[in-house]
């Protein structure tokens, strides 16, 4: 039996194109599948979408690193990306730094990137998205 895979799945409200585009400049994610409402084999039940939703994203995958995650527009919902952040884990405090920089841009630092005792560099942003990060490079062994 395989194990299970735990894969987070981001409700964008909208916006997912535009995440998906940052994504892939800020982290060099890479976009794989992505399939509009309008592609769907079934369409919609009526009144689920909000009326020109019918070319936004229902299901889109794409990958940071080795990790695949899910995005989607949603159903016309806002986006609430509350009680969890996700977190970054990066080789050097120069990718660290590029990475966390670059998802600062049109959001908010929540904690500085610094040392920490268990980090020799760890910092916490909030995206133009509301989705929370923690950057942090892993602590080295000597």
């Amino acid at each position: 039996m395989n194990s299970p895979v735990i894969q987070p799945y981001l409700l964008f409200g909208g916006r997912c194109e535009e995440a998906l585009a940052f994504y892939q400049s800020a982290l060099g994610a890479t976009i794989g599948m992505k399939m509009r409402y309008n592609e769907a084999p079934d369409p919609p039940p009526p009144g689920m979408l909000p009326e020109g939703y019918e070319t936004k994203i229902m299901h889109s995958e794409f990958t940071i690193g080795d990790n695949v995650l899910m995005a989607s527009d949603g159903c016309g919902e806002i986006p609430t990306f509350s009680g969890f952040s996700l977190s970054l884990t990066l080789p050097t405090r120069e990718e660290a730094r590029t990475a966390f920089d670059a998802l600062a841009d049109g959001g908010k630092v929540t904690m500085p990137l610094g040392e920490t005792f268990w980090s020799p560099l760890f910092g916490m942003v909030t995206d133009r998205f509301g989705l929370g990060w923690m950057v942090t490079v892993p602590e080295t062994k000597i």
